[in-house]
């Protein structure tokens, strides 16, 4: 007779299936925009059958810029959605009453292959729905697409697109997490059993990588900046001298570039944002603009020598040798960010 899985591994699971239920009331993913002539943002929601949000402002724009509007009723993907995530709650209860490491094993990769397709056809879905334009729209930009970020954020013209899941998503992520965590630890305690000891380690290594990336919404360090290409996100100027720039990120890893500390003090003192919503601030560093800095430990000098795009003139190094260097040779102020920003 064949082990069964331990009482409390299939209460963990029949909850699960409890959860994925949920989800078929709950918005699954979100899009959010950002933009000027819009302070409050737009919001798209995607739920398991239909859209929900801004729909149709955002059909409005699109119409502009020769995207195709938004309706339920054109995605396939809506008609079947439902039925696949009942159908998931309905295997991990199943599951919970098979009680077999098998049905376990069987759950988790259908849930991860389910997870795999299901997001390369929302990329392919992004992708023709930001490239394929209508050549009359009243806006047209030449050699330029409007594809949404699968996951994270990216700038669409005036807009500042952010796309992460919503409740739903992450209800159904975290279910796959736990369900990849039950399978391993039952593959560990078997192989315990079998007094296989170097495993152990392995396993749970795979399931701290699983875990980690499923709670990494977008990446949270600091992105390089390409002169010329990117603008300044207070002033809108193109940043041309990186070795003045900066960058603030979000708690929702949302990153804000800035050509200038003039800039990033004004943006943050315009009221846009509350201190509790920002994660990190980083400068670039003077002496190295391949380098970012944490605000908290970067050692600035002012002079208006430094001649910076909008005359902050501050710069910024990840070391008083550097500061004092420059310093020597044409003095100025040395201050810390406390003394800029609290």
């Amino acid at each position: 007779m064949k082990k069964m899985l331990p009482l409390w591994m299939r209460v963990i699971i029949f909850i699960c299936a409890l959860a994925l239920v949920g989800v078929l009331f709950m918005p699954f993913w979100r899009i959010e925009l950002d933009a000027p002539q819009y302070p409050e943002g737009l919001l798209l929601q995607i739920y398991t059958g239909k859209l929900g949000g801004d729909v149709d402002i955002i059909n409005g724009l699109n119409h502009y810029i020769g995207m195709k509007t938004l309706h339920a009723a054109d995605f396939f993907e809506f008609k079947i959605l439902p039925y696949l995530t009942a159908g998931f709650a309905a295997l991990f209860i199943f599951t919970a009453f098979r009680g077999t490491s098998r049905a376990l094993r069987f759950s988790f990769i259908a849930l991860l292959v389910f997870g795999v397709v299901a997001m390369t056809d929302f990329w392919k879905w992004e992708y023709n729905y930001g490239h394929n334009l209508n050549p009359e729209a009243a806006i047209k930009v030449p050699g330029m697409a409007y594809q949404p970020p699968l996951i994270g954020y990216k700038q669409l013209l005036n807009f500042g697109a952010y796309s992460v899941p919503d409740i739903g998503g992450w209800i159904f992520i975290a279910t796959g997490v736990i369900i990849g965590a039950l399978m391993f630890y039952d593959i560990i305690l078997k192989k315990k059993e079998k007094k296989v000891l170097k495993v152990s380690s392995k396993m749970a290594g795979i399931v701290a990588v699983m875990f980690a990336i499923s709670i990494t919404s977008c990446n949270t360090q600091p992105q390089a900046i390409e002169v010329g290409k990117m603008n300044c996100d207070f002033c809108k100027m193109t940043i041309m001298d990186t070795r003045f720039a900066s960058e603030l990120i979000t708690t929702k890893g949302k990153i804000y570039k800035f050509d200038d500390t003039h800039c990033l003090l004004s943006y943050l003192h315009s009221g846009n944002m509350e201190k509790k919503e920002i994660k990190e601030i980083y400068f670039v560093d003077y002496s190295n603009p391949k380098e970012f800095i944490p605000s908290t430990a970067a050692f600035l000098l002012k002079n208006e020598i430094l001649h910076s795009p909008m005359n902050g003139n501050i710069a910024a190094f990840g070391n008083t040798d550097e500061r004092a260097k420059l310093h020597a040779q044409i003095n100025g102020d040395t201050i810390t960010w406390s003394d800029l920003y609290n």
